[in-house]
């Protein structure tokens, strides 16, 4: 069965902010086992004069065998300058994006806020659906701020969003850390989370929850695992966002639990 685990490169962003950075760290990836990332924060590719282009960054991921099954983009970009992010998506054979939060603009307002921006998200799901591209949106916890009456949060607007197409990329971890049961989301929107993003959760010393490699935590992976398969997750991307070891070795433990059990 071919691997469904990448490599959220926000993980590692510290070591591809220039293009020998960006081969060298691949290198290493391709080495733990992972066959896909996702491209996000890789400082040798941003810019108006990136060091490494959409181009050749393709041909560094095919010498590597990786496949890039994801990326970030800003919603400017996406709303704006929509035909050069298809393009670059295009060059890179990569089928989804996600924005990282809810424009400022946007999250100001609120409950208004995040009905506006579903609606206003409409235009950019359908060029990019016209060109084989999917949307989706990657939450923290502050998007499950209650409101109304009951436990209704802001979230549940792109839940209820009319549009199959407006899809999530579920973050495990902040949707735990914001009380909520990982799994009750998987139910509540089975086949609009392909790409989802996966890391652990420990208690340090001083008895704060931090972030940990996966199977490191106390993230009740064998429910949460399990709920992802039946909600039709296609991809796993590892994303510790602040690693208190080597994030390639971070990497390489979350690597290991998973991989059997995928």
């Amino acid at each position: 069965m071919p691997s469904k685990l990448a490599v959220q490169m926000y993980t590692i962003r510290d070591f591809v902010k220039t293009g020998k950075e960006f081969v060298e760290s691949l290198k290493k990836v391709r080495e733990i086992g992972y066959e896909a990332v996702q491209l996000s924060a890789v400082g040798a590719m941003e810019g108006e004069k990136p060091e490494i282009s959409a181009t050749e960054a393709r041909k560094i991921l095919d010498d590597q065998g990786i496949k890039c099954i994801a990326t970030h983009v800003g919603w400017h970009g996406l709303r704006y300058h929509i035909e050069r992010e298809i393009e670059t998506h295009q060059i890179l054979g990569c089928d989804f994006t996600a924005i990282g939060s809810i424009p400022g603009n946007y999250g100001e307002k609120g409950e208004a806020g995040y009905v506006e921006f579903v609606a206003d998200a409409e235009a950019v799901i359908t060029k990019l659906k016209y060109a084989g591209i999917r949307f989706g949106y990657h939450n923290h916890a502050f998007e499950f701020k209650r409101i109304g009456p009951g436990r209704r949060t802001l979230f549940d607007i792109f839940i209820e969003a009319k549009n199959p197409d407006f899809l999530l990329e579920q973050d495990v971890y902040w949707t735990d850390h914001a009380g909520v049961n990982p799994v009750r989301i998987f139910e509540r929107a089975p086949n609009r989370q392909p790409v989802i993003h996966l890391k652990d959760k420990e208690i340090d010393e001083n008895g704060q929850p931090v972030m940990a490699p996966i199977g490191e935590g106390n993230l009740d992976w064998d429910g949460i695992l399990p709920a992802c398969e039946a909600a039709g997750v296609e991809w796993y991307a590892i994303e510790q966002d602040t690693c208190r070891r080597d994030p390639f070795d971070c990497l390489k433990s979350s690597y290991e639990f998973l991989k059997d059990r995928l």
